[in-house]
């Protein structure tokens, strides 16, 4: 019993120090484990940041929480570039690690890098100067976008920052370097936490910014992130290194990067702007609905991103034993890991049901009983799909990873916007269900997603996908 404790203990610190272990032979279970654990931590982080700042900000006003929702709906399209570009790099950088051939490896993060840097800059621009227009559309009232406007201007302006985190660490986990993008995460939301209460209460010379001083420690935290990333990439691991050889525009790597990416991308504009769609929804229903909303969001966020960091150990296994022309190891890879996905969010949705009503007390602006009932009432209807939810994030990271983004793209398309939309709306605004139609559709898209992917997968055409 002590022999298998402290051979666990010592699997899980190497997982977090990084090895040199390569994942397209031997046991799968320990490739999964030593992938996921830095992965899970760094989607832990990504949570915990997302949650630290709903914390703080929900100790200003129901105005400021509705501002960082509405602000964030928008940020998803961000996101979901950033996730694209990602998704692109990731499977690029897999399959060439897989094949041994780690100078192409290294070429392909240094291209992934120089979009990430244009596609920043250009909405960086864009969103700074319309941030007021933007709130207005999203359904902000007159008062609400008065206070909030530049926590909104000043998340826009420091995007590149969300880009190239994201960016950078793809390159790292499609290496198998996951440590490296945990502890990039760990540096920057650690800087967050420490700097949000400062510059939105303001301590001693330091003035209190209000709402305004969590988009700044979010920009700041995540920009000291890169920093260490950009650090380890020149420096180099085993797997990537990237130096001057490596910075050459090389149009046929930045167009395989763009042909994967403009599916990826759109694929999660479809699932994020469905979001923006039923956000939208429930504004017509006040501020307080939305501030409920959010709240139920960013602790569905809290689970959902471990479950993610599960996903990306999957995306880079399937990635890396493709190129080493190992299909079937690739498909165990990905049934293996939505087991395990499956098991830990049915304890979480578990734990969300019978005890909603003290995690979504944990938020100061769910002092108010409407924004506490719509957030209780969001988290236990929502929880109901984890089950789905499990295999649905695997399957579509599998995709990924394969270079296959357009599968995921369509049934995005057809469950969340032919399915999803209308029928929340029919729910919510026809059927007068209010705010729980939108939930119950949440949870039935999602499912629905679920199954559809597992149809297809299994069909296997994503293992002749060339990348």
């Amino acid at each position: 019993m002590l022999s298998s404790i402290k051979k666990f203990l010592s699997l899980f610190l190497s997982a977090l120090r990084g090895t040199d272990e390569e994942f397209t032979t031997g046991s799968i279970d320990r490739a999964i484990f030593l992938l996921a654990i830095p992965m899970i931590a760094e989607m832990i982080l990504e949570a915990v940041f997302a949650v630290v700042d709903m914390y703080f900000v929900s100790r200003i006003s129901v105005n400021a929480v509705a501002t960082v929702g509405l602000t964030e709906s928008l940020m998803m399209i961000i996101y979901s570039i950033a996730i694209g570009l990602s998704m692109a790099t990731t499977a690029i950088v897999a399959r060439r690690i897989g094949a041994k051939e780690h100078k192409r490896a290294a070429d392909a993060g240094f291209q992934a890098i120089f979009l990430a840097a244009i596609i920043g800059l250009t909405i960086g621009v864009g969103g700074f100067i319309f941030s007021e227009e933007l709130l207005f559309l999203m359904g902000g009232d007159a008062t609400m976008v008065a206070e909030g406007v530049g926590f909104t201007r000043i998340m826009f302006a420091g995007n590149i920052s969300i880009v190239m985190i994201f960016l950078i660490n793809a390159i790292f986990r499609g290496a198998g370097d996951a440590s490296i993008a945990m502890w990039s995460l760990t540096l920057a939301n650690g800087l967050n936490i420490i700097l949000d209460p400062l510059l939105i209460f303001g301590w001693g010379p330091i003035p209190a910014y209000g709402i305004d001083g969590a988009a700044m420690a979010t920009v700041i935290g995540r920009s000291v992130g890169i920093i260490f990333q950009v650090y380890f990439l020149v420096r180099g691991t085993d797997r990537i290194r990237i130096t001057v050889k490596n910075i050459v525009i090389r149009l046929k790597t930045v167009w395989e990067i763009i042909r994967i990416a403009t599916t990826g991308i759109w694929q999660f504009l479809i699932e994020t702007a469905s979001w923006i769609f039923l956000i939208r929804i429930i504004a017509g229903f006040g501020m307080d609905a939305v501030a409920g909303y959010q709240i139920a969001f960013r602790v569905i966020v809290f689970t959902i991103l471990p479950a993610w960091g599960l996903s990306n150990a999957a995306a880079t296994l399937v990635g890396q034993n493709l190129g080493a022309n190992s299909p079937e190891r690739a498909e165990k890879s990905v049934w293996r890991t939505a087991q395990l996905t499956m098991i830990f969010l049915g304890l979480v949705s578990i734990v969300f049901y019978f005890g909603a009503e003290m995690v979504i007390g944990l938020f100061e602006a769910a002092s108010v009983p409407r924004v506490s009932e719509i957030g209780v009432q969001g988290l236990r209807i929502i929880c109901f799909g984890y089950l789905f939810f499990a295999y649905g994030m695997v399957i579509t990271q599998a995709f990924n990873g394969a270079g296959d983004t357009k599968t995921p793209f369509f049934i995005n398309f057809f469950v969340f916007w032919v399915f999803q939309i209308p029928l929340a709306y029919l729910l919510a605004l026809e059927l007068g269900w209010n705010e729980m139609g939108v939930f119950v559709m949440i949870a039935i898209a999602h499912s629905v997603h679920a199954i559809v992917s597992v149809i297809i997968f299994r069909r296997g055409k994503w293992k002749l996908i060339s990348v």
